[in-house]
């Protein structure tokens, strides 16, 4: 059994954590190739308008109600997401907000593609082991 990585645990206290003007709060676990952002954005909150060119954002709404605004073909466009809810933005002009009374939560998964299909490795690389085989 060859086994390169070993499992690490990471808790807010590893994170970056900031405290932004725009009412939301971020903690920042930063990775050689890829982030994970946990965020709270506080009720009537409005992130600013942005894009990136080469990171690609998927966000994975834990609780509350964001919203999502974007720009597709010169047409504004929104979507209210929900606990489960995944936006995965692409390169769009976006923005997320938060129109509720309550907080809302949201992971956002930050990496760069390198234009490789990589979903036959990622449903197939699952290795089941036998307990009995491995060290007591």
């Amino acid at each position: 059994m060859s086994n390169n990585r070993k499992l690490n645990i990471f808790t807010p206290k590893d994170s970056i954590s900031v405290d932004k003007s725009n009412g939301t709060h971020t903690d920042y676990f930063l990775f050689p190739e890829y982030e994970i952002h946990y965020n709270q954005i506080g009720p009537h909150t409005v992130q600013e308008w942005h894009y990136h060119q080469y990171i690609e954002e998927v966000l994975v709404v834990i609780s509350g109600e964001i919203t999502c605004r974007w720009y597709e073909e010169h047409n504004r466009k929104s979507f209210a997401a929900h606990k489960n809810d995944i936006i995965q933005v692409g390169n769009a002009i976006h923005t997320i907000e938060n129109t509720t009374d309550t907080m809302a939560e949201f992971l956002v998964f930050r990496l760069i593609p390198d234009g490789n299909n990589k979903q036959l490795p990622l449903k197939s690389d699952k290795v089941i082991v036998d307990p009995r085989d491995l060290p007591t």
